[in-house]
């Protein structure tokens, strides 16, 4: 069992990787906290689904801008240094959310404003995180890490909503919102701590000039371009959250809402916790399109049956097949592409599996309200299936990306050995 057992090794040899590991495990939970504290105060102050629908809207346009801004300024600058600077700037709007609820009114509009702040400084951030690990750990661990940076994510998802829910229900948002900017002190006492991790000799230049030459290096590595494409369509077209609430009303069960929520996220822990396997599997091209088919398969199965203890074990094989999809495509990313080019292409990273979703809600209730709820779930399901394999037979790099072989990773391998 050892060899399935995820790998915990690097936490012990990596002191800067224990610091960021334990700062983001417990920024997260707050953050999460407040993920759903935000929407039931709008919700409260105003009684509307448009009012809490638009707090998705306001945070479209800064994730498209300030995670490619935020994937250029991490190949130019320190990334220990960007990392702190934004998770300041979070403490500073929790303790505005803070603030405000504290109010005898609290205004609704700065619910909005902190909303769409929380987004562009998560997409500042988000690339330095992940364009920081292949600098503070060896190439041979980098499999291991993705699996433990996963964990202390999916922790935060299952825990802290539900937290949330019981701090909200019986002291009200500001205990929420408080309990977070409590995080992002503790958060930032641990970053302070971390050394310096400077931009590559090789670093260009923050400018749109560096941006476009990182959007041409994607374009250029079919074995990434793979990654992108697979990911989005498996988002897009078989995304079903935004159908839970009328998929629960629809079989009878509106009491299992949160079921539906958390069915995926279970499935995802198992594969996290039972992934020592992959460390040391080679063949990433091959189980991104496997997972990606298996993520399918599972969604239109689904929609077969109106039994909810069957919905909810194809939901968790659906989160379980995407969870391999996501460390097998970081592991593609963390182990082939030059540090030069981390930054931006992890910006390019959080627009592909970001942007999905939220298009992926909009097709769903689409085809839903065109449909049935039954059709839009298991037709998405279909969609997907076809399109991950034919973009799999058209993309053979991707496919039959080796990372003992890829001349990127190779030289990715030993450029990092040559720096130790």
């Amino acid at each position: 069992m050892s060899k399935f057992a995820i790998d915990l090794t690097p936490l012990k040899k990596y002191r800067e990787l224990r610091l960021l590991f334990t700062s983001g495990l417990v920024t997260r939970l707050g953050s999460m906290v407040t993920y759903v504290a935000l929407p039931f105060q709008i919700k409260d102050l105003t009684n509307s689904y448009i009012a809490v629908g638009l707090m998705g809207a306001a945070q479209i346009i800064p994730l498209i801008l300030f995670s490619l801004y935020g994937g250029v300024l991490a190949d130019s600058l320190d990334r220990k240094k960007l990392i702190f600077i934004t998770e300041f700037g979070s403490l500073g709007l929790s303790a505005l959310l803070l603030a405000n609820s504290l109010l005898h009114k609290p205004h609704l509009i700065l619910l909005y404003f902190v909303a769409a702040g929380v987004t562009a400084l998560d997409g500042l951030q988000t690339p330095s995180l992940s364009a920081i690990v292949p600098r503070i750990v060896d190439h041979k661990d980098l499999p291991s890490v993705t699996a433990l940076m996963s964990i202390r994510w999916q922790v935060g998802a299952v825990i802290a909503p539900a937290i949330g829910g019981i701090m909200i229900s019986t002291l009200g948002v500001k205990s929420a919102y408080f309990l977070d900017v409590a995080t992002f002190i503790f958060s930032l006492s641990l970053i302070s701590r971390m050394k310096p991790v400077p931009p590559s000799e090789k670093a260009t230049p923050a400018s749109l000039a560096s941006l476009i030459d990182g959007v041409k290096y994607a374009a250029r590595r079919k074995d990434l371009l793979g990654t992108y494409i697979v990911d989005f369509a498996a988002m897009f077209f078989a995304m079903p959250n935004a159908l839970f609430p009328f998929w629960a009303d629809h079989i009878h069960a509106r009491w299992a809402l949160g079921l539906f929520y958390s069915a995926g996220i279970i499935g995802a822990i198992v594969v996290t916790l039972t992934s020592g396997w992959m460390k040391s599997y080679p063949f990433h091209g091959r189980a991104v399109t496997y997972a990606a088919l298996g993520w399918a398969a599972a969604i239109a199965l689904s929609a077969t049956t109106n039994n909810l203890w069957v919905i909810l074990f194809f939901l968790s094989l659906a989160g379980a097949s995407d969870q391999v999809s996501a460390m097998m495509r970081a592991n593609i990313w963390n182990q082939s592409i030059a540090d030069e080019y981390r930054g931006r292409l992890a910006g390019i990273e959080l627009l592909s599996y970001a942007v999905g979703p939220m298009g992926g809600q909009l097709r769903a209730g689409a085809m839903a309200a065109w449909t049935t709820l039954r059709i839009s779930i298991a037709g998405g399901g279909l969609i997907c299936l076809g399109f991950v394999a034919l973009s799999a037979k058209l993309m053979p790099d991707f496919l039959n990306y080796d990372v003992r072989s890829n001349k990127f990773a190779v030289e990715k391998r030993n450029s990092q050995g040559s720096s130790n």
